[in-house]
Formats: C-alpha cells, sequence, structure tokens
C-alpha cells in the first residue's frame, strides 16, 4: 500500500479555526478512525440521508435538544464494531480536562459514524477504544493526511456491479474561505456508487468495465438496464464532517449538515441508497466572530464536500489483499 499525500492546493477542514485531525491506520489491514476534535466545543448538527447508518450520540445534536455543544466527532472504519473508538476519544478527552461541566467532572460529547470496509482484508481487525485513543494523540492543526489512512483506509467505491469491479477510496478534505470566514470538510468515502467531477460529469472512480481498465459509469448502466449485483444492505457508506468558524446556532448547524449532502449529491452517483448509511456532522466553532448567512455558508458547505470527496478518490493508493482481491486507484487506471 503506497503512502498517500498531504492535502496541498485544496486546503483541508483544519483551516477553520478551532478544528485539529488525527488519524489512526491498521498496519495488519486497510482500515482505522479519524477524529475531527474541537476542544474548546463547537456547536454542531447532523443530517443522515443513507438508509443504512451506523452511528452514535446523534439524538443529542438534534435542534430540539439540550446539549448544543461536542468536542470531537469519530470517524471509523469496522461497521458498528467501529463504534467502540469513540469510547477512545471520550477518554483521551476526559484525562485533559476537555468536556462538558456536569458538576462532578468533565463529559465528553463525541458522536460517531462508522462505514463497512469488512470486505477488505480481515475482518476481524476493526478499530477500537484503543485506535480512537491514539487517533486523538496524533491530532493537530495540520493539513491532514488523505488517502488510504484513518477511517478511509479500508474504503472503496463504485460496488453496484460487485467489488471485484470496484476502486479504492479513502479519506479527502478541502476548504474554502470568504471574508475572512472559513468552511472546511473532511469526506471518507466509501460509496457504492462511482464518484464523480462535479464539474464535468466525469467519472472518476468507481464501477469498472469487465476488462477492469474502464469506467462501467454505474449511472448510465442502471439506465440501460444492467442489473446490479445482489447487495448486503449497508456494506458501504460515505461519512464526514464540515466545519466552520462562522458563528452558528444549533438549527443553522443542522441546516449546515443538510446543505453539505448536496455536496455528497454532486460527486457521489448513486447516493444515499439503501445500501449506504451516508451521514454528515457540521461544526461550528465559532471563531471568526461573525456569520456571512446561511445562504453562502450553505453554497460553501456543499462545495467544499464535494471538494472532499473528489480528492478522496484523487488521493487513493491501489490495495491489494491477502486473499487477492486487488483494488486500483484512479492514478492507476489513469496511467
Amino acid at each position: 500500500m503506497n503512502a498517500p499525500f498531504p492535502a496541498g492546493d485544496a486546503g483541508s477542514i483544519t483551516r477553520v479555526a478551532g478544528i485539529e485531525v488525527g488519524h489512526f491506520t491498521d498496519t495488519r489491514r486497510p482500515t482505522g478512525c479519524t477524529v475531527v476534535m474541537a476542544r474548546e466545543g463547537a456547536v454542531a448538527g447532523v443530517d443522515v440521508r443513507g438508509a443504512a447508518p451506523g452511528t452514535r450520540e446523534t439524538d443529542l445534536l438534534h435542534p430540539s435538544n439540550l446539549v448544543d455543544k461536542v468536542h470531537a466527532i469519530m470517524l471509523a472504519g469496522g461497521s458498528a464494531w467501529g463504534l467502540e473508538a469513540a469510547t477512545g476519544a471520550v477518554r483521551w478527552l476526559e484525562e485533559r480536562g476537555v468536556g462538558l461541566d456536569v458538576a462532578v467532572g468533565r463529559l465528553p460529547i463525541v458522536p460517531a459514524a462508522v462505514l463497512f470496509d469488512l470486505l477488505v482484508g480481515d475482518m476481524r481487525i476493526r478499530p477500537d477504544a484503543a485506535a480512537g485513543y491514539a487517533a486523538c494523540a496524533a491530532a493537530s492543526g495540520a493539513d491532514p493526511t488523505e488517502g488510504n489512512v484513518g477511517a478511509g483506509a479500508g474504503a472503496v467505491v463504485g460496488k453496484v456491479f460487485g467489488i471485484q469491479h470496484a476502486m479504492k477510496g479513502g479519506v479527502g478534505t478541502a476548504s474554502i474561505t470568504v471574508d475572512g470566514v472559513t468552511v472546511g470538510a473532511l469526506i471518507a468515502c466509501n460509496a457504492l456508487g462511482d464518484v464523480i467531477d462535479p464539474d464535468t460529469g466525469h467519472v472518476m472512480a468507481g464501477a469498472r468495465t469487465d476488462d477492469g481498465q474502464g469506467m462501467r459509469d454505474t449511472r448510465r448502466a442502471l439506465l440501460r438496464g444492467q442489473p446490479p449485483q445482489p447487495l448486503l444492505a449497508g456494506t458501504n457508506t460515505t461519512i464526514g464532517v464540515v466545519a466552520t468558524d462562522a458563528i452558528l446556532t444549533k438549527v443553522q448547524a443542522h441546516r449546515l449538515a443538510i446543505a453539505a449532502h448536496d455536496g455528497l449529491a454532486r460527486s457521489i452517483n448513486p447516493v444515499h441508497t439503501m445500501s449506504d448509511g451516508d451521514t454528515l456532522f457540521s461544526l461550528g466553532t465559532g471563531r471568526a466572530g461573525k456569520s456571512l448567512g446561511m445562504m453562502v455558508l450553505a453554497t460553501m458547505a456543499a462545495e467544499a464536500t464535494a471538494r472532499a470527496t473528489v480528492r478522496a478518490v484523487q488521493a487513493a493508493r491501489s490495495v491489494t489483499t491477502a486473499d487477492g482481491l486487488y483494488l486500483p486507484a484512479m492514478a492507476d487506471l489513469r496511467s
């Protein structure tokens, strides 16, 4: 597995003041977890669009519920088992006095979402509390590494016609700054569908043709009547975080998460399927001291999410598992 590379000119979610990111990547098989941390707390929201989600602590983010700030978001591979990584983040933050004041101590609030990567290598190896703790220990404000790292280490895209025709997904990040306010996104792309260039509609990565050398174009193949392979529900999922340093209310944070899904819809097709658990969180640190209004912020969120999704496949590198599954990357098919 080749080393991934840094974010570069696309920006990153850590360009948002108050946000840190850390990865844990398991060396035994492609899997891991990624933490997006806001130690000082951030107003948060969430929107779940996929029909097969794996999540933790999402109900508290509903605008009508009490807690309005979180201290980290955990994204992990390993399907439902990977939710345990959030426990490690809670422990790491508690040890450092970070959390909601509950009179007798500080309780870190760490919602989480997982993706299904159990078909890539030994499924008995998955992120646990120790992995989540290690991701927090690695967190910093530097541009995060992208590609085959953290929650995207075992990510795969384009599985509608079988994983043998799929390609490697990964983690991507991007950011946009307008008038002193930044919106950034970090996406772990493990989509059932193809990843699309949102500007041209060109298929960048996804289901390959039978010879493995070209793009099948899942949307057009399905519309031509080509039947998909039988799918196990929940064996996919794109998860991520969109963050801003603008001042947000909890209701606005919820709306920002909703808008961010428009970025997924521009860059993944098909998206939000019955076999995906697509979940996006939003964070508002307020560090910019102002807001540009929801029209501009929502536009920025969708754009940053689309760009981060594209970065996830641009940064990915090919993987061959011990049992012979070969997952080429976008770079391999273009070479």
